[in-house]
């Protein structure tokens, strides 16, 4: 874990899900007298900003960057974005299709605020007032922070899967078991998550990020996109299948793969459909 100095700004709340949370709104400054954590340095905008001890880790979003010494950086990949903030429409989009998700079963961040700082980012002609997402997870690291996570701390992050059913089961088919039904229960909601990887997955396998997702109650703008949403859902199997992969690969297990694709017939997706056969 790397220390960086930030200071506290006036805010103002745009969203409040936990009203008896302390807020933290902190961005990061050399001259600053408050702490923001950055527990891996593949977390370019996320900082831990409190940890009482237990499993309970608040976490903020949107804070500035972490590897770089400017806070936030402008390379034009998109039109108003900047590096290391986060705007309003993103971080409650991110809150609310988050709260949508936890209440279908699935494990998620716990979201407490969208925290609007009393500041202006000017960059050339455009001037963003950067927001900030405030949650409390379990576990502060993600499935890729495999490489960066103490000794220690990884035999604690391990012991955890204990809690799961792994009756004569590898590591990598409990989380198969969860991943697929996951995926089964947003799917069958009409829930798209849109960014299924190794970075959104805690290692309580709580997930996270969905200022990109889609729900009925938020689609997406684009009509376009909206209408090819079914079809994109597919690609959701194969990005759970890489997750699972991985998680063999950091356990040292080896994927028994027929296992595993009996994982995801016996949640409705059966890939003998998507098979594709070669001479």
């Amino acid at each position: 874990m790397r220390r960086f100095p930030a200071k506290e700004v006036q805010y103002k709340i745009l969203c409040c899900n936990a009203c008896s949370e302390r807020v933290y709104p902190y961005i990061k400054d050399e001259g600053g007298d408050k702490s923001l954590i950055c527990v891996s340095p593949v977390h370019g905008r996320s900082f831990v900003v409190s940890h009482d001890g237990s499993q309970r880790w608040i976490v903020s979003k949107g804070n500035g960057l972490s590897y770089s010494n400017h806070s936030f950086l402008d390379v034009s990949e998109f039109d108003n974005y900047v590096w290391g903030a986060l705007t309003a429409e993103c971080a409650t989009r991110d809150f609310h299709i988050g709260i949508e998700v936890n209440k279908l079963g699935i494990k998620t961040n716990m979201m407490q605020y969208v925290i609007e700082l009393d500041c202006q980012l000017v960059d050339k002609d455009k001037v963003i007032k950067p927001c900030l997402l405030q949650y409390e997870v379990e576990c502060p690291y993600r499935l890729c922070d495999f490489p960066f996570i103490p000794h220690d701390e990884q035999k604690r992050i391990y012991s955890y899967w204990e809690n799961f059913d792994t009756t004569g089961k590898e590591r990598y088919l409990v989380a198969a078991n969860i991943l697929v039904k996951n995926l089964f229960i947003l799917h069958t909601n009409n829930v798209m998550h849109n960014a299924l990887h190794v970075q959104n997955f805690t290692w309580k396998l709580e997930l996270l990020d969905f200022e990109s997702s889609r729900t009925d109650n938020f689609p997406y703008e684009n009509h376009g996109y909206e209408e090819n949403v079914l079809m994109l859902m597919n690609g959701e199997i194969m990005k759970t299948y890489e997750i699972i992969n991985y998680i063999a690969w950091c356990f040292g297990e080896i994927v028994d793969y027929a296992k595993v694709d009996g994982v995801f017939y016996d949640y409705g997706f059966d890939l003998k459909k998507y098979r594709v056969l070669y001479e």
